[in-house]
């Protein structure tokens, strides 16, 4: 879930923050607290207090890398993400992922889909389809066809990968997926058996 500060959720609603102290008050939107006392909204409960014919559809970029060795990458997805949306004159905002593709459950992701449903996305940018998910992109796509999001994928003109270089990328995301799961046994075995998975999958 998205949170934002009483600044946002004013801008969002075109009213002064007092006006939403004294909605608290009234029970018409309650924010949670953070250990600080600050006022943190919920982004869906906000865009539905605002009228759908005033809401503006925004530009989501959408960044993700499958682990924390892999931060510089995502520095790199969002640097570029921020560069074409400036140039283009489009408002926007930033989601970002840290977890693999193989992983339906990842925060960003389900915000995103969630936004995308409720109709407050008019245009989701990409730097290349499989940052979304490696298996399974096509449904979101085709959610954003349903409700009217354009689908910019910026480095879409790049070379096409082989069948077998796809049939590796796979292969090296799910070994890594369930090398965290059997690397936290202590089996030595498990060990040897996943080390030769993935030499294999890399020779491909």
């Amino acid at each position: 879930m998205t949170r934002i500060s009483i600044g946002q959720a004013s801008r969002i609603l075109g009213v002064h923050p007092s006006t939403l102290r004294r909605w608290e008050e009234e029970e018409k939107l309650i924010p949670e607290r953070t250990p600080n006392g600050h006022r943190r909204y919920e982004l869906s409960q906000v865009m539905q207090i605002v009228p759908r014919s005033d809401r503006e559809k925004g530009t989501i970029g959408y960044a993700r890398v499958s682990s924390r060795d892999q931060e510089g990458d995502l520095n790199r997805q969002v640097m570029l993400l921020e560069a074409y949306c400036t140039a283009n004159g489009w408002s926007y905002e930033i989601v970002q992922d840290l977890g693999s593709g193989l992983n339906y459950k990842k925060r960003g992701l389900r915000d995103l889909i969630k936004r995308i449903c409720a109709g407050d996305v008019g245009r989701l940018v990409l730097t290349h389809k499989d940052r979304l998910m490696r298996f399974g992109s096509e449904l979101v796509f085709a959610l954003c066809e349903e409700f009217g999001v354009e689908v910019v994928i910026i480095n879409r003109g790049e070379r096409e990968l082989s069948f077998e270089e796809e049939l590796a990328q796979d292969v090296l995301e799910i070994i890594t997926v369930f090398s965290a799961r059997l690397y936290g046994s202590r089996s030595h075995k498990n060990r040897r058996l996943m080390e030769e998975l993935q030499a294999a999958a890399e020779e491909l």
